[in-house]
């Protein structure tokens, strides 16, 4: 018990204990506040890695405008609505927002 109260009352012990407590909660740097920067950390490399995700796909995207005809064409007629001679464009919108249905008889009562 002497001996165990000694140890307890050592101020080493006490100083470290002290330290570890303050570097853990109190601290700039604490524990709570490593986690979170630790979980932005990873929101930012998976935003990083989407986004190198898509630079690729542009980039292939403009190789084949570059060197395919066809895909020119076709990108050319849907987002700049060209059109050879003699042709008719139909543009068809769709907001998403349909009027509701109802139901009709045959015999055109409701």
């Amino acid at each position: 018990m002497k001996r165990a109260l000694r140890v307890i009352t050592n101020k080493y012990l006490i100083t470290a204990v002290i330290f570890g407590a303050w570097m853990i909660y109190f601290d700039q740097n604490d524990w709570s506040s490593m986690r979170q920067r630790q979980k932005e950390l990873q929101a930012v490399k998976d935003n990083i890695a989407y986004l190198n995700t898509e630079i690729d796909k542009m980039a292939n995207e403009r190789q084949q405008l570059l060197t395919n005809p066809t895909v020119l064409e076709k990108y050319a007629r849907e987002h700049y609505k060209m059109k050879h001679t003699g042709e008719d464009v139909y543009v068809i919108e769709n907001n998403g927002s349909m009027p509701a249905r109802q139901n009709y008889r045959s015999d055109g009562a409701q």
